[in-house]
């Protein structure tokens, strides 16, 4: 999964330029080979660098926390072919065709407080995300008809329609809604509207301490479900939001991990034998949004010029070390919900043809001209897009801000005419529809289509394969052929760790499950 992939912004300047080199491919993007690592060690505490302070713990607030599977585990756990399985749960399966599922738990399973995870727990934590609608997981949530116990570790969830994909929502991420972040009833009591500051899970690790903008410290939950586990005596989360100042703190040891961002980091990492570096490109990636409310971007003729004026070569050379991994489609090329036709019919670069599209909007009664808003991590990038639309007649005035007003204010307030995002994700459900469904909790630039909306849904409902496949390929298609977003490039979320790190279990978004994790010291 990415889902990232993960909500941030994207890309960054390459330092050390390799412009013979191939594009970049995926390397260990689910986690090590843990069989192949030798018998675990105990002990330790593992020093970890994020690119962004922790917004909350609470699963209900939208935003990117590298820590919460730490703290929560997740119920369902994605494959790498983009099912689910369980987890933290025991089973999950439908009787009826994706109408009616029963999630069954692991006896004996507690949370950090010493309470039990049941069925009631699911419950309360569920409802959460129905009665508030800021959720990122609200959309899945709202599927639900009813729920009950069935008994103490067996929750029924009634539909409102069938889902064959309704388990998936178990297994996503903090940053793209889960269901299945699962908070102790009675720390939400306890805590209320502090709970985000406060969090109590049944993971591997449990809450310690947070200074805000130093460091967040988990340590061992005693009382984990899995025996022996987790490896670690404790966690240690440092906000590293300087691309530079991360990279060398894995460098030189201060850190053990890094939660990579950017190409830039992605490829020293990868050129640097003392690291291990674990990647896959996802589906979607780094990709423009164009606002569908504002002119000039809600004129399909602009949409196109942008698309057309962008020479990915030379992006790949002088921003992405010459390892951009191009992207021209919904889906990756390997992934069996590409159709090729998707990729034949994205527009190619073509200043000429920009040119004109742009003058046809001109001579429309259109002005063309509008602000670009990004990161200060992306201002090269800005001045390349910048020099690329001037070559073909555009006046494009470019805007920065530091990452948090960015995200907040500009991109999930629709505040921008063309903007800058990664939205990666393994698998295709949610992550196709939070992208393009009308009203969907990461369609930013608020495109919509019916038809696109009609095709998710039934992607979303069936339980036969073939037909999400050749629904997911139409949706491809058809969005792509809308111009949706403008894709350029795949995402480059990455973890890099020093050699002696062990035993990593990630997602594709970079979120881990720390169970496993141990130092070879």
């Amino acid at each position: 999964m990415l889902s990232l992939a993960l909500v941030a912004s994207c890309g960054a300047v390459g330092k050390n330029r390799s412009n013979d080199a191939a594009p970049l491919a995926a390397i260990n993007p689910f986690g090590a080979d843990l069989a192949a690592e030798g018998t675990p060690k105990s002990g330790g505490t593992l020093l970890l660098g994020m690119d962004r302070e922790v917004v909350s713990f609470d699963p209900t607030v939208q935003n990117s926390n590298m820590a919460a599977m730490a703290v929560y585990d997740s119920l369902m756990k994605l494959t790498p072919n983009g099912s689910a399985e369980p987890y933290l749960a025991r089973s999950m399966d439908s009787p009826d065709g994706g109408m009616t599922w029963r999630l069954a738990l692991r006896p004996g399973v507690k949370f950090s407080d010493g309470t039990d995870l049941d069925a009631n727990a699911v419950i309360v934590n569920v409802q959460r995300h129905i009665d508030k609608a800021s959720s990122p997981a609200h959309a899945y949530a709202a599927q639900i008809a009813s729920m009950r116990a069935v008994d103490p570790t067996t929750v029924e969830f009634a539909l409102k329609s069938p889902s064959g994909a309704f388990p998936l929502v178990f297994a996503q991420p903090i940053t793209y809604g889960s269901l299945g972040l699962i908070v102790s009833p009675a720390a939400l009591q306890k805590y209320g509207a502090d709970i985000g500051s406060n969090p109590v899970g049944a993971g591997p690790f449990q809450f310690v301490s947070w200074v805000r903008d130093s460091k967040l410290v988990l340590q061992r939950n005693p009382g984990y479900w899995q025996a022996g586990k987790p490896y670690l005596e404790g966690l240690e989360f440092r906000p590293l939001p300087d691309t530079e100042s991360r990279y060398a703190s894995i460098q030189n040891g201060d850190v053990d991990l890094i939660f990579g961002g950017y190409n830039d980091e992605l490829v020293r990492a990868v050129q640097d034998p003392k690291l291990k570096v674990y990647y896959g490109p996802g589906n979607a990636g780094e990709y423009l949004y164009f606002n569908f409310n504002r002119a000039p971007f809600n004129d399909r003729r602009m949409r196109e010029a942008i698309i057309r004026s962008l020479d990915l070569n030379a992006l790949g050379a002088s921003q992405y070390n010459g390892r951009l991994v191009h992207a021209d489609s919904l889906f990756d090329a390997d992934s069996p919900y590409h159709t090729q036709a998707a990729s034949d019919a994205w527009p190619k670069f073509d200043p000429e043809k920009a040119r004109q599209l742009i003058q046809e909007y001109k001579a429309s009664g259109g002005n063309p001209n509008f602000t670009f808003k990004t990161t200060t991590a992306r201002r090269p990038f800005a001045e390349f897009i910048q020099a690329q639309l001037a070559a073909v007649g555009l006046n494009v005035k470019v805007e920065f801000y530091d990452l948090a007003q960015f995200s907040s204010s500009v991109v999930q307030s629709n505040d921008f005419e063309l903007t800058t995002w990664v939205g990666a994700f393994d698998s295709p459900y949610p992550g196709a529809l939070r992208l393009l469904r009308t009203g969907a909790n990461t369609n930013y630039g608020k495109y919509s289509n019916p038809q696109v909306d009609a095709l998710l849904d039934q992607a979303a409902s069936t339980t036969d394969e073939s037909v999400r496949k050749q629904a997911y390929q139409q949706v491809e298609l058809i969005a792509g052929g809308d111009l949706a977003v403008a894709f350029f490039s795949r995402s480059y979320l990455s973890t890099i760790t020093k050699a002696d790190v062990k035993g990593i279990d990630r997602y594709g978004s970079r979120d881990m499950f720390y169970a496993t994790t141990w130092l070879d010291r």
